[in-house]
């Protein structure tokens, strides 16, 4: 099962491909629809403020697309990539919230 802050090869259907994302959400529970929140990978940037640029080895140069906000059931998931560390996925939580308005602490 995904878990918050790895980084998996996510099925997003024929026209938005195969692509990298991040899981955001936590886990859900029985009583819960069986969906997992994930922010997207693009190597095609704009400079945009909601492209989050987090370097690692196992992601070609891009950024993660808070503005692609998703969420998927779990057969949607091919493989896991990476793990972020608690201070890239805070960078990521980060712009999130500033795409949403949410102030942060």
């Amino acid at each position: 099962m995904p878990k918050r802050g790895e980084v998996w090869q996510v099925d997003f259907g024929i026209t938005a491909k195969v692509r990298p994302a991040l899981v955001i959400s936590v886990p859900y529970a029985d009583d819960d629809r069986a969906l997992i929140g994930v922010i997207p990978h693009t190597t095609a940037t704009r400079g945009s403020q909601f492209e989050v640029v987090v370097p690692v080895r196992f992601l070609e140069e891009g950024a993660f697309l808070v503005q692609g906000l998703q969420a998927l059931p779990p057969r949607f998931f091919l493989r896991r990539l990476g793990v972020l560390t608690p201070e890239q996925l805070q960078s990521v939580e980060e712009g999130l919230l500033q795409w949403l308005g949410i102030p942060a602490n």
